[in-house]
């Protein structure tokens, strides 16, 4: 048995058998030696080791079973792995406040975000405040709308209110028109919102057939609040809105609907909306752009002529057309009417003598100069299509019911008027109508 010197700074080796290597002291297995226990907690453990100026045991470890093996290191506890991550992220956010900060964050924001767990929230919380106006135009879908509703500060993100839609049953359907929300609201608060009625801003204006560009024009001042004056002005040149070139005014090409205008409309752009439409109806009721304008004038003679039964509107046309291919005078006193500027169902031999009037069709054969109101859609198919037949006569027998009756000889339209007559004087409830 011989002595081998400990290494420097070590403890003494045991002492060991010269053929064998082996420790001759004899211990229990695993044991320190007599005076120490085994070692329960790896504190224990460490703790010993540092009192025999052992490295840690914990840190280091050799393969028994290859002697002369190099050591290897242990991966370092979880504790350690956090706290390289916690040193990892301190680098990165040094160095977004350092000069170098906008690099990083544009190169490797996806990478950042992920190390540093910043799932930020695509959503507000609450309600919102402030105000936002939004428009959702017919024919948008969920997508348009998500569109909408973040580009105005409204969601947060598209993905916040599109997401909601798809989870959402059954499917919300918007209404198009213009809505009133506030900025930064949830997603949730963002649909009730848009599904509330009271919460659509609506400058409606119901614009009757029949009824004159003047009481247009005032319609639409009140309920947009523009300016009846400037409405006024931008209708006093009717070639910027395409009419044809024998309109004088706007009379005939403002098309009777139901309106509803933006906020902030202007003048000219509210009055465009309705010739438009009036471009429209006369596209899809087939009239050719040569024949507009004969058609609406007719129409607008149609229309005022007409009573309530809209099957007559087609037989007042046709005595219109027939009297026109005859070289006749229409002789109309809607027309007459208008020319004076006002509206009634009779007029006096002087206003129907009156040549001065170019809208009196008594004293000048043809078509009116111009449209005597607003034709609808009713008025303007008839005119171009009006219903067979050989009447040259025509007169409403009942005011009330709009009962009209149609003759092809003049003692037959005479007779005929004697009834309206009696109609009106056989009851005073009847005057509010022939007056």
């Amino acid at each position: 048995m011989t002595q081998t010197p400990p290494p420097s700074g070590g403890a003494p080796w045991p002492p060991v058998d010269d053929e064998t290597g082996r420790d001759t002291e004899q211990r229990p297995f695993g044991a320190r030696g007599p005076e120490q226990p085994a070692p329960r907690t790896r504190r224990e453990a460490r703790e010993q080791a540092e009192r025999h100026g052992h490295e840690n045991p914990l840190a280091w470890h050799e393969d028994a079973s290859a002697p002369g093996t190099a050591r290897k290191r242990q991966q370092p506890p979880k504790k350690k792995r956090r706290w390289l991550r916690t040193l990892i992220v301190t680098v990165v956010i040094l160095a977004l406040f350092g000069g170098a900060g906008a690099f990083v964050w544009n190169t490797f924001q996806p990478q950042v975000q992920k190390l540093l767990s910043l799932t930020e929230s695509k959503d507000y919380t609450g309600s919102g405040s402030g105000k936002a106006t939004i428009v959702i135009k017919d024919g948008q879908n969920g997508g348009d709308v998500a569109t909408t509703l973040h580009k105005a500060g409204v969601t947060k993100t598209f993905d916040a209110f599109y997401d909601l839609l798809l989870k959402t049953e059954p499917a919300p359907v918007f209404q198009p028109g213009v809505y009133g929300l506030k900025k930064k609201m949830s997603a949730r608060s963002a649909l009730s919102a848009l599904e509330d009625p009271k919460n659509k801003l609506t400058r409606t204006v119901v614009i009757p057939e029949g009824t004159s560009e003047k009481s247009i024009l005032a319609s639409v001042s009140k309920t947009t609040k523009i300016p009846l004056a400037e409405l006024q002005k931008a209708a006093a040149a009717p070639s910027a809105f395409g009419v044809p070139s024998q309109a004088k005014t706007l009379e005939g090409f403002l098309f009777p609907a139901t309106y509803t205008f933006d906020p902030g409309v202007n003048a000219h752009d509210a009055i465009k909306t309705m010739v438009d439409r009036a471009f429209q109806a006369l596209d899809d009721d087939g009239v050719p752009v040569a024949k507009r304008w004969d058609t609406v004038v007719l129409a607008s003679v149609v229309q005022l002529e007409a009573g309530p039964n809209q099957a007559d509107f087609g037989k007042i046309a046709r005595v219109f057309r027939n009297r026109l291919d005859a070289g006749m005078p229409l002789q109309s006193d809607a027309t007459v009417a208008y020319g004076t500027g006002k509206s009634s169902v009779f007029t006096t031999d002087a206003q129907r003598n009156d040549a001065s009037n170019p809208y009196n069709t008594y004293a000048h054969t043809g078509l009116p100069v111009g449209p005597i109101g607003n034709p609808g859609d009713v008025a303007i198919k008839a005119a171009l299509n009006p219903t067979p037949g050989s009447w040259l006569y025509f007169v409403t027998v009942n005011l009330k019911t709009g009962q009209t009756e149609f003759s092809t000889t003049l003692d037959q339209h005479e007779a005929a008027v004697q009834k309206l007559h009696h109609w009106c004087a056989e009851s005073a409830a009847n005057d509010a109508y022939c007056n």
